[in-house]
């Protein structure tokens, strides 16, 4: 399947792009602006606001039908159509437009919802994940919206950040996807700035908390401390089995991998990290194995005595939140059982440690061999100016994995304007204006391409 977009077209829609950016940067300052923050203990209204925002965009924009669809979770989906050609096919764009809590502000060097442009780079929480996304299929659709050369279904959710009802829908509403021959997920980003980039594998996670119990309380550390077992103590011994002596995950059933698409920079990793050079990096393998296809152990949480007030007392009681990232095709259900199954066997001094198994998300491999990453990849390399590449993410997305899942022939392409730089989750993200441009460029150039060889095959 060749591009079939001729060279005058395909200038007339990348002008057409350009054209609309400076509308692109006003909308997304004013969904910047609203708390969309989906996340128990804050306020719904934003959540809703942002939806409704959104609907009457993607109205005034030309969509032929838009709704707002409100499940149980009481978290509006906008959904937006348009209708193609009779015989075109039809694409399915996805984002989401809730975001991350905003943190602590003092990190911050500009408010997080008042949307600033520094440098080529607007700052605000939600710039880049994913309102950029929501920015782009509404560029999309203001660019072939007067002649559409394919259909459109446009799903907006916001519930991607802590989870809802929306992850269920390739099962609880199929008939959303039955019929579309494609889907583009906006909601990653390039290997680096003005890299184009598909995502194809997305790592999953299993996770859980740990406790261990050895007195019934506190007994003063001079009259029974050495024989006397620890919590704290056997706690950390016990963290440390997770990892070998390589710094590699030690846990047996949870399987291991290598990654052969574009590795990561070192420079430019330990640079968003923020990690002091003479610090080595943990693990082996390559940077892209580490990061893609190899689980990755962390203790995220500690519940113990606070140094502070801490008494010079054995500690009876001290619990951990295990997470583990795991790669694209493992079982989360059996890795949280190979959690499990390594505490109890590498828990010290005879105790016993309970575990308390968390809500997990499998992994996805995205399958690559459809024709449409021809006509995509041919779209990319019009808009960045080179070839494009591919690369795994560390994140978990439920939907996309549960979309696989119901409709395993179903061509996905996950791709967005989410580069490293944008530091998403974090203080101070941002979205780069230009990659925003050509990630708009591409996927309108990829929509205009897909309808020109199903017009030439027809």
């Amino acid at each position: 399947m060749s591009f079939n977009l001729d060279d005058t077209e395909s200038h007339r829609l990348s002008q057409k792009v350009d054209d609309l950016m400076a509308q692109a940067e006003s909308d997304l300052a004013d969904l910047v602006r609203i708390p969309s923050i989906n996340f128990p203990g804050y306020d719904r209204k934003p959540v809703i606001d942002c939806a409704n925002a959104i609907a009457d965009l993607f109205d005034q924009a030309g969509a032929t039908q838009v709704e707002t669809l409100t499940g149980e979770s009481g978290v509006p989906t906008v959904r937006a159509d348009l209708a193609g050609p009779p015989g075109a096919p039809t694409v399915l764009l996805y984002s989401h437009y809730d975001v991350q809590p905003a943190g602590e502000a003092e990190k911050w060097e500009t408010p997080a919802f008042e949307p600033t442009i520094r440098n080529g780079r607007m700052y605000g929480r939600g710039a880049a994940d994913d309102k950029s996304g929501v920015i782009t299929h509404l560029t999309c659709l203001r660019a072939i919206s007067e002649q559409p050369p394919i259909g459109l279904r446009i799903l907006l959710e916001g519930e991607e950040e802590h989870g809802g009802d929306f992850e269920e829908w390739p099962t609880d509403n199929p008939q959303a996807f039955s019929d579309v021959d494609a889907v583009v997920i906006n909601d990653m980003g390039g290997v680096e700035l003005g890299i184009p980039t598909f995502t194809t594998e997305l790592r999953g996670i299993a996770q859980g908390i740990v406790t261990i119990r050895t007195l019934p309380g506190p007994v003063h550390s001079g009259l029974f401390g050495g024989p006397t077992p620890n919590a704290l103590t056997a706690m950390i011994k016990l963290l440390a089995t997770l990892t070998d002596e390589n710094d590699d995950c030690a846990i047996d059933g949870i399987p291991s991998g290598t990654w052969d698409g574009a590795d990561v920079s070192e420079e430019l990793f330990r640079n968003l990290a923020g990690l002091d050079a003479k610090a080595h990096l943990v693990g082996t393998g390559s940077l892209a194995d580490r990061l893609i296809s190899k689980p990755a152990v962390s203790v995220v949480g500690l519940d113990a005595p606070e140094v502070a007030t801490a008494a010079t007392a054995i500690v009876p009681e001290a619990r951990a939140k295990i997470s583990v990232r795991i790669p694209a095709g493992t079982d989360w259900h059996e890795a949280t059982t190979a959690i499990a199954r390594h505490i109890a066997r590498h828990t010290p001094w005879g105790l016993q440690a309970d575990f308390e198994p968390d809500m997990g998300a499998a992994g996805t491999r995205l399958d690559t061999s459809h024709d449409v990453y021809e006509v995509y990849s041919a779209a990319m390399a019009t808009a960045f100016g080179r070839e494009a590449v591919r690369q795994g993410a560390g994140g978990s997305i439920p939907f996309v994995a549960n979309l696989v899942s119901a409709f395993p022939e179903l061509p996905i392409i996950a791709t967005g304007a989410q580069e490293p730089s944008a530091s998403i989750h974090a203080p101070n993200e941002s979205v780069d204006l230009s990659e925003l441009r050509r990630v708009a460029t591409a996927e309108t150039l990829f929509l205009a391409g897909l309808g020109a060889v199903s017009g030439s095959t027809k």
